[in-house]
């Protein structure tokens, strides 16, 4: 085995490292506060949306095990256009990932309870982050790019060492939680108690409460294929592993917070008054657990940490792959000679992360913009999947599963509904965000590549038609998700599904078959099934 290269062991904490981040420090707080008992009914969903699109990008990566692969699979199905919209997508919700974590430490740390430390209230104002917060927030994501930035050994021992601790922390609290304060009557006495807020409210918070983000990491292990030993197994098996154990823990912590908060407070403010600054810890200090909130403010440091360290290596690696489709600055894509790493892409996207976090200051919006611009770069995931099995039924495929039949149209339209879920306005400004790398597209086109503007229209104008759409739908759809109400809910679900399924269709029939299938082919031609 080659120095550099990552076991399935330390693929699967590397991955673990990555989804057991800030989500779960601040997700069971946010998703109460928007669905009541009911949003462990969303971290289900969550699960159930997250495997649904990780198993098109198991047979994509095992088909084609490449270092930030995610940012080439629609390139090669569908030409650079939908390429590039896909990667920049994906690449904007990798960058924004790395702020997020910097603010959980410091949003954290802006609550430390004790007198030694009123300093650090300083940090944060009204929930947002303050000038001298965001300095520390720099300094962390600082932090985050060196220690990437010598070696994959140094990264792998890292989070492995760091995704043990992770893991800990958030069992011994889901246990202490439920032995010490647990209220059944919070759970099980009625159907409106349980879904005070509606089934509205279950499908809002899937978007806008970090579920999608705290899920969304299982893509760590297809980003970092290239580095991987046995990609071919170890790619499937590193992301369900990862995605089970996650969402047996995520799934138990909202159950344990439900359970465990104070009858008084439910009855003073209901669950939308539920809103703690540090909501494990404030819970356990409510609680009388002051070791327990001691543990989990330390963990505040250490689970974004982790998380941080590992998306620096993802999204760096994602940028260095974007060189590669011709349409980004071929030098951001320079490996290092000695560690080969992208040393580049990871300054690139260090400066562009900070410039995120600067306007975006506050850990509920930045979480909103990785659920969108994600899951705008999932929708080609299932495209893809189908139309290089209609193109090329020949080319290896050491992931090849029967369901995929169903479980792509099926994951194509649960696309659609989580960017609506996110509501208007955010729905739009994400997606304005998306579009705003179009112009560097069009430069690199016209200046350098040439290649054929009817051709990548064809291949892409299924999704530029398709981001109008949701973007209408979410201006006229129901109140309950920032909408005008002219298609009340549930009807905005329904048109939302039959559309997606015109969309599918249409995006499948919208194919390429040209040259970036031939660079496919040479991957694929490498690839060796065990």
């Amino acid at each position: 085995m080659k120095k550099h290269q990552i076991s399935l062991f330390s693929g699967v904490m590397l991955a673990l490292s990555s989804l057991i981040g800030s989500g779960w420090l601040f997700g069971s707080g946010a998703a109460a506060r928007v669905a009541g008992p009911s949003a462990i009914i969303s971290w289900v969903i969550g699960a159930v949306v997250m495997i649904m699109i990780a198993f098109n990008y198991v047979e994509l990566g095992t088909m084609f095990p490449e270092s930030g692969g995610m940012s080439r699979f629609a390139q090669y199905s569908h030409g650079s256009l939908l390429g590039f919209i896909a990667a920049w997508a994906n690449w904007v919700s990798l960058i924004t990932l790395i702020p997020i974590e910097a603010v959980a430490c410091v949003q954290y740390m802006s609550s430390w309870p004790w007198a030694w430390a009123n300093w650090t209230a300083q940090f944060m104002h009204n929930g947002v982050i303050t000038t001298k917060g965001l300095l520390l927030v720099f300094a962390i994501m600082i932090v985050f790019t060196l220690i990437n930035f010598w070696s994959v050994k140094l990264l792998t021992h890292f989070t492995s060492l760091v995704s043990v601790f992770k893991l800990v922390i958030p069992s011994l609290t889901i246990l202490v939680l439920l032995w010490s304060g647990f209220h059944e009557n919070h759970l099980a006495t009625n159907f409106g108690n349980f879904m005070p807020f509606g089934t509205r409210g279950i499908f809002e918070a899937v978007a806008v409460s970090g579920i999608i983000l705290s899920y969304d990491a299982f893509q760590t292990v297809i980003n970092m294929a290239g580095e991987m030993v046995n990609p071919s197994k170890n790619i499937f098996r590193g992301v369900w592993i990862s995605l089970s154990i996650t969402a047996v823990i995520y799934i138990m912590l909202q159950v344990a917070f439900i359970a465990a908060v104070p009858s008084g407070m439910l009855t003073n403010v209901g669950w939308h008054g539920i809103n703690f600054s540090s909501p494990f810890a404030d819970l356990a200090v409510l609680l009388g657990i002051n070791w327990l909130s001691i543990l989990l403010y330390m963990d505040a440091l250490v689970s974004p940490f982790g998380t941080g360290v590992t998306f620096v290596a993802t999204s760096s690696r994602t940028l260095a792959a974007m060189t590669r489709n011709g349409n980004v600055p071929a030098w951001l894509g320079r490996m290092n000679r000695r560690y080969m790493i992208p040393r580049l892409a990871m300054v690139a996207d260090l400066l562009v992360a900070m410039v995120l976090v600067y306007f975006f200051r506050d850990w509920s919006k930045l979480a909103t913009v990785v659920s969108i611009s994600t899951f705008v770069a999932y929708a080609t995931g299932p495209v893809t999947a189908v139309a290089l099995r209609k193109m090329r039924p020949n080319f290896k495929r050491p992931f090849n599963s029967k369901h995929l039949s169903w479980v792509v149209p099926l994951s194509f339209i649960l696309t659609g509904l989580v960017i609506y879920w996110a509501m208007w306005p955010t729905t739009i400004e994400v997606i304005f965000v998306v579009l705003l790398g179009l112009p560097i597209y069009f430069y690199y086109e016209l200046r350098y590549n040439h290649r054929s503007l009817k051709t990548q229209l064809k291949g892409s104008l299924w999704m530029l038609v398709y981001l109008v759409f949701i973007s209408a739908i979410s201006y006229l759809g129901s109140s309950g998700f920032g909408g005008i109400n002219w298609i009340p809910y549930p009807y905005d679900f329904l048109v939302i599904t039959i559309a997606s399924i015109f969309f599918y269709y249409w995006a499948v029939a919208s194919r390429v078959d040209g040259k970036d299938l031939e660079v496919a082919k040479a991957i694929n031609d490498k690839v060796k099934i065990n």
